[in-house]
Parts: structure tokens; C-alpha cells; sequence
């Protein structure tokens, strides 16, 4: 695995956790932000951070299949792990996403998107997902990464690599937004 490799997906992934963070810390700011007349026509802040989330979406899936594509020399099939990891990264995907969808069921774009922090009215909700998990949607995520990676790159060497940082990331991530 080359050192160079890793730092920079690392950095390419880090950048959704960090504007999240920053967003989170600072949602005053972020509003001024998006009440700028070059950004204002993309809608309230709740729906800016929404684009950022699929922007951020769609770097972590071009990392992702940079790293299945340049550590499987060129190609994007998955090799032959043999059943069981199949299995295993199906239902860590399945559970994964079932966990997204619940969050995004129970909170809605406002709840997911940080309404609270700024100025809606976001009930606090102790319905499943979040009557078992702190924080299903972070955990979600990083059951879907992980069954991604025992799919596509196992039982090679790299597989773990990248579901470990972004495990770290959304770890952190949840710490944080206490």
C-alpha cells in the first residue's frame, strides 16, 4: 500500500467530517453563508447543507472506487472472496442503510441537516433507531463502508484501510457533536 495513497484519501474523506464539524460549531456563520447573493439561490441553509451531503457523497464513493480500481490493478470487480464475506458485507450494507433510512424517516431533512442548530424546531426523538444507538446514522454509515470493503477488497491486505479511518471520523464526528 502506498503511504501517499492513504494520506491523501484520508484528507478526501476528512473533508465532509470537518465541515461538519465546523457547521455544527458555527451554524451563525454558515447561515451568513448561505444568505450570500451568489449562494442564496440554492436555498435556505438547511438545503445547502443537504448539496454539501451529496457532494461529500459523491467524494467518498470517487475514493472508494479510486482505491477498489488502483489496488485492483485496474479493475473494479470485486474479487473472489468466496461467500461468506459476500454474505457478511451484504448484511453489514443492508443493516447499514436501514439505520440511514430510519434516521432520515424519524428526523426528516431538517433534523438530519442540523435544523436545531439553526433556529427550527427539532423534536427530540427517542423512536428507533435512537432508542437503541446514539447515533444510528454515523453507525449506519460505517456499517455500509465496512460491508462495502469485505464485498469489493476482501481478503486483501487493503481492505480494512479505509473503513478504519472513516470508522475514526465518524467516531469522532459523534464525540464531537455532543
Amino acid at each position: 500500500m502506498s503511504p501517499w495513497f492513504i494520506v491523501v484519501a484520508a484528507v478526501l474523506l476528512s473533508l465532509e467530517r470537518i465541515a461538519y464539524e465546523v457547521i455544527w460549531r458555527a451554524p451563525d456563520t454558515f447561515c451568513t453563508f448561505c444568505a450570500r447573493p451568489m449562494v442564496r439561490p440554492f436555498g435556505e441553509p438547511i438545503d445547502i447543507l443537504q448539496k454539501f451531503f451529496y457532494g461529500f457523497k459523491g467524494v467518498q464513493l470517487a475514493v472508494f472506487f479510486g482505491w477498489c480500481y488502483g489496488y485492483g490493478n485496474g479493475k473494479l470487480w470485486p474479487p473472489d472472496s468466496g461467500g461468506l464475506a459476500l454474505c457478511i458485507g451484504a448484511l453489514l450494507i443492508v443493516a447499514g442503510q436501514l439505520l440511514n433510512y430510519s434516521v432520515f424517516a424519524q428526523l426528516g431533512k431538517v433534523g438530519v441537516f442540523y435544523g436545531n442548530k439553526m433556529g427550527y424546531e427539532v423534536p427530540w426523538c427517542r423512536d428507533f433507531p435512537f432508542s437503541v444507538l446514539n447515533h444510528p446514522q454515523y453507525i449506519g454509515a460505517s456499517l455500509s463502508i465496512w460491508g462495502f470493503f469485505l464485498v469489493m477488497r476482501f481478503p486483501y491486505d487493503d481492505w480494512y484501510v479505509l473503513p478504519a479511518i472513516e470508522t475514526l471520523y465518524y467516531a469522532l464526528g459523534a464525540h464531537f457533536e455532543q
